[in-house]
């Protein structure tokens, strides 16, 4: 992914001031910075949700997005979510969402809806939708949002895995934990992107 002085302004207030951003194959990164800095406003802007003021966003391969806030349906059960999500992007195999579910550990609500579901349930099936048509470029706004700590840590194997098969992956969180994980680590404050030297360096 490759992203070129990229502005956005909610009326006055400027949020992104001149975004430049190279994503390489096989790189697991991160976003930090504080609440209300513009880190879900340029995630949108990636994933192509929101139209930016100026600037370019360049991406090659299947994208994924998994945003902040869960948008599941509660009419529908968690395997149902998956039937739905295949059906859509034209996917034949449903093993993927399986293998994912079976990493994080939710199989046994498969058949369970949303609302009877833990918010960390619930952002379990919303990365898994994230991912379930196996996208190169991967975009991540607090996804381990609620999980428990073994769940915290079968997410970062997942990252992992998915960095190692060539994939790229950028995290945004408000927290700083685990920057050692990261290969690229950026802090976006006042609208721009500052790199980061990582804890391991």
């Amino acid at each position: 992914m490759e992203v070129r002085s990229l502005h956005h302004s909610y009326g006055r207030r400027k949020v992104l001031r001149g975004i430049d951003l190279t994503l390489e194959p096989g790189t697991l990164a991160g976003i930090v910075g504080e609440n209300g800095s513009g880190k879900s406003t340029l995630l949108r802007i990636l994933c192509g949700e929101l139209r930016p003021g100026s600037g370019t966003v360049t991406h090659g391969g299947r994208l994924g997005y998994c945003p902040q806030d869960t948008v599941l349906n509660d009419a529908f059960t968690i395997r149902q979510h998956f039937r739905f999500f295949q059906d859509a992007y034209g996917l034949e195999d449903p093993r993927r969402a399986e293998e994912i579910m079976e990493i994080l550990r939710f199989g046994e609500f498969a058949d369970d809806r949303p609302r009877t579901l833990s918010g960390g349930t619930r952002q379990k099936l919303n990365l898994t939708l994230a991912l379930i048509h196996d996208p190169r470029v991967l975009l991540l706004d607090e996804p381990y949002q609620g999980f428990d700590w073994e769940t915290y840590l079968r997410f970062w194997d997942l990252a992992a895995r998915l960095r190692d098969a060539g994939r790229s992956v950028l995290i945004v969180s408000h927290l700083a934990y685990d920057t050692g994980r990261l290969d690229r680590l950026w802090r976006l404050a006042d609208g721009v992107l500052h790199p980061v030297v990582r804890a391991t360096d």
